[in-house]
């Protein structure tokens, strides 16, 4: 169809404003590269904001089909745009280099192709910068490099799809809203027709303001999403439907800038919750002065090894990046692409790995979540009172109830996570007020719990809604829950690491009790939790194996695989000592640990699949979650092999980033961990696992109540010789902490301290 060919279009009024369906409107027509492997890409996140193009900072503009369906601007689970397309003279640019490194900034150099006669190969400098801050903000710089005048056409193509993340993911939708594209605008507007095809710009309008092109779309529910680009600097020649053409002349060495800013906008309000700046430049140094503020409240470690000290500063900015408002409150949404939003369990396990990098994290998690804490019986979304919350999602799909996560309450370890982290942010805290403030959402929590136990003595889940999970521990996926044969097991399932989740939520919970004088609540608990880790070490104990079962099922028959689950067991006390140091030696056993870590399912289990999501892959959190439990039993060179492992393999990862997880392939020589195709990454808890596994050498016990910090026995590897700690708070004091290898043992200084704390360091 050409752009002649559209005469009487249906005009739809909307807002006062006047569009046309798409699909009366000529399709964009662009080439595609279908790949069934993802291509390398650049990330860049803002707080609900992420933005995924391909190394040279374009987005294609393929189908949702595409090897790279994560590639587009998104925020709130709709992507906003799904092609941005820099082209010179209709081709492509030459890549010469590109970075996200920083996470919040992304950075392109490149050249043009030779193009006929009229440009040679090389001539022209093309640099892009791409922030994100409220809204997508990119400046193009484009230099002439020849000793002579150059003319030629450079151009920018955008389109949306505002697709949900749920589609991009792969869920599949009956029917959708119909696109919308702005017509019949004034000259007041700034925003010009695409009805012909072609707009031109007046010159009236180019000397006295910028111009404006507008995507939009209506969902199924009315709500009408738009992406309004704005163009600064030079501004377009004229428009080639949702194309924006610069026709560029330029002096030997000149430099020319072009720029736009892409707002997100739904039912006429600003998508992101963060208030745009006009410019680029002001959103860079927004940013900059946001992340300096959070530079100043952290703990800032350091060692005497550079690559080291690279993996943690990677960590303290992706801890930064990955922080997103929800009201007037921020937590750690789980991962980019996937899982930008609020989470239960895995905001909840990031908040406890970095208590000693930042317990306002943990602050804020414990109140988000109490906030939506459940309050009713929904089996649709599977919510119960005092349940704590999965997932929640803010798309199309959500709204229009296609999904259950308005939020969905579909996890059985959210409700005791929640209820060890209230205890543990005391702990490091002393924090009376906020204790009080949700002693009732634990009680709730503690009741949902006990509700949950009283039929088989143990917390198990079972998929109730249409749309939900069919497993719900922090292994989902639908092929993981198998027993030693590799057949799935019945529900309802109740994991091992689930029961000792509930058994040291009742212990820690029991010493709260006990110090607001509920003696009876304290000695209550108290009591189930030692009932609890008797029937547990009887019922889930597999003597032939002399290991951990991972779950019972429906018939309270053991699921009888050797899993990574029963790790996450070991520092939380349920298992007797000889139990304990049973799993620990088989997790280190060569079908387990593969030199980099170890593997969620044995690699002798029939179901075994090193590229499975959890059926043989190795996840950082998991390993780090075990090496805290073999730190726990004393076993410390054993848990600094894990932590090695997970080093070597997170300093050769892009950026010296730990992905979400890795294939489990075996270890051999200078061979490299093998990359999980679509893992997340920045991902939460991957990145807060630098921070635990830290914790786990120098081994810090903190009590703020007792005004007291214990230092047990801190043991750092062989490849690290010095590391310190600097504005390290417990209680409300401020310190400094420095711990020096010599030989077999490391040494421990207090270099500073403001405040009144004992530091109390034990061989």
């Amino acid at each position: 169809m050409t752009p002649d060919a559209l005469i009487t279009p249906e005009k739809i009024l909307l807002d006062g404003k006047t569009f046309i369906a798409a699909d009366q409107l000529p399709i964009p027509e662009w080439p595609c590269v279908v790949s069934e492997r993802p291509q390398p890409t650049l990330t860049v996140k803002d707080d609900d904001l992420f933005l995924v193009t391909d190394t040279i900072g374009n987005i294609s503009g393929c189908s949702l089909n595409d090897g790279n369906p994560s590639m587009g601007l998104f925020c709130c689970d709709t992507r906003f745009l799904n092609r941005l397309e820099l082209q010179i003279e209709g081709r492509s640019p030459v890549l010469l280099s590109s970075t996200a490194e920083k996470g919040l900034l992304l950075s392109v150099l490149c050249t043009n192709p030779r193009i006929d006669e009229r440009l040679r190969a090389e001539t022209v400098g093309i640099r892009r910068e791409m922030v994100l801050n409220g809204a997508l903000f990119e400046e193009i710089e484009v230099s002439n490099y020849s000793t002579t005048t150059i003319s030629f056409e450079l151009s920018i193509s955008f389109d949306a799809d505002f697709v949900d993340l749920f589609e991009v993911r792969g869920y599949e939708r009956e029917k959708r809203g119909r696109l919308l594209r702005l017509v019949e605008p004034t000259a007041e507007d700034g925003i010009f027709s695409l009805v012909n095809g072609v707009s031109p710009v007046t010159k009236e309008l180019h000397a006295s303001r910028e111009e404006f092109l507008t995507l939009a779309y209506q969902g199924l529910d009315g709500s009408v999403m738009e992406s309004r680009l704005i163009f600064q600097h030079r501004q377009p020649d004229y428009f080639k439907g949702y194309t924006a053409v610069w026709q560029l002349e330029l002096a030997s060495h000149e430099t020319q800038k072009l720029g736009y800013r892409v707002n997100m906008v739904t039912n006429n309000k600003s998508t992101s919750t963060v208030s745009a700046p006009a410019t680029l430049g002001q959103a860079k140094a927004a940013e900059w002065m946001e992340e300096q503020h959070w530079v100043q409240q952290i703990t800032r470690i350091s060692s005497d090894k550079s690559i080291f000290n690279r993996v943690i500063e990677r960590a303290e900015e992706d801890m930064y990046l990955l922080r997103q408002s929800f009201g007037k409150y921020k937590t750690v949404s789980a991962g980019v692409p996937w899982f930008s939003t609020l989470f239960g369990r895995d905001s909840l396990i990031t908040a406890s790995q970095t208590l000693m990098l930042n317990s306002q994290i943990a602050k804020e998690t414990l109140i988000l979540l109490a906030t939506y804490q459940g309050k009713t019986d929904d089996e649709w979304r599977e919510e119960e009172p005092g349940k704590i919350l999965h997932e929640l999602r803010l798309g199309e799909m959500a709204r229009c109830q296609e999904i259950p996560h308005t939020p969905y309450y579909g996890t059985v370890d959210a409700t005791p996570l929640w209820l060890m982290l209230y205890a543990e942010y005391y702990a490091w805290t002393n924090d009376h007020e906020l204790l009080e403030l949700l002693w009732p959402n634990a009680l709730a929590a503690m009741e949902w719990v006990d509700r949950n136990t009283q039929q088989t003595g143990y917390l198990s889940y079972y998929c109730r809604s249409k749309r939900g999970l069919a497993n719900q521990g922090w292994k989902d996926s639908g092929d993981c829950i198998v027993d030693h044969k590799g057949e799935l097991a019945n529900g309802p399932i109740a994991l091992c690491e689930v029961q000792a989740y509930v058994y040291a939520a009742k212990m820690r919970l029991a010493e709260i009790a006990r110090m607001k004088k509920r003696l009876d609540l304290a000695d209550r608990w108290q009591e189930e939790a030692k009932n609890l880790k008797v029937r547990f070490n009887r019922d889930f104990w597999m003597e032939d194996q002399d290991f951990c079962a991972l779950a019972l099922d429906g018939d309270g028959k053991r699921v009888d695989s050797i899993t990574s689950n029963p790790g996450h067991c070991l520092h939380l006390g349920i298992f007797t000592p000889e139990k304990a140091y049973s799993v620990a030696e088989r997790l280190r056993a060569p079908d387990m640990f593969n030199g980099w870590g170890i593997r969620t399912l044995s690699s002798l289990s029939p179901a075994y699949n090193p590229m499975g999501y959890h059926i043989g892959s190795v996840w950082p959190h998991d390993n780090a979650l075990i090496a805290t439990g073999l730190r726990s039993l004393g076993l410390i060179d054993q848990a600094l092999e894990i932590f090695q492992g997970l080093f070597d393999m997170t300093s050769q990862q892009s950026y010296q980033r730990p992905p979400e997880l890795f294939c489990g392939y075996e270890r051999n020589g200078n061979n490299a961990p093998v990359q999980y195709p679509v893992a997340c990454t920045p991902q939460a808890w991957a990145t807060g696992s630098i921070f635990q596994l830290l914790q786990m050498m120098v081994n810090l016990v903190p009590d703020a109540q007792n005004n007291c910090l214990r230092i047990i026995d801190p043991a750092l590897p062989e490849s690290i010789n010095r590391l310190s700690f600097h504005n390290l708070q417990v209680g409300t004091t401020i310190l400094d902490l420095e711990f020096e290898r010599s030989g077999g043992t490391t040494a421990c200084r207090v270099a500073k301290k403001r405040g009144n704390l004992r530091v109390v360091i034990e061989a």
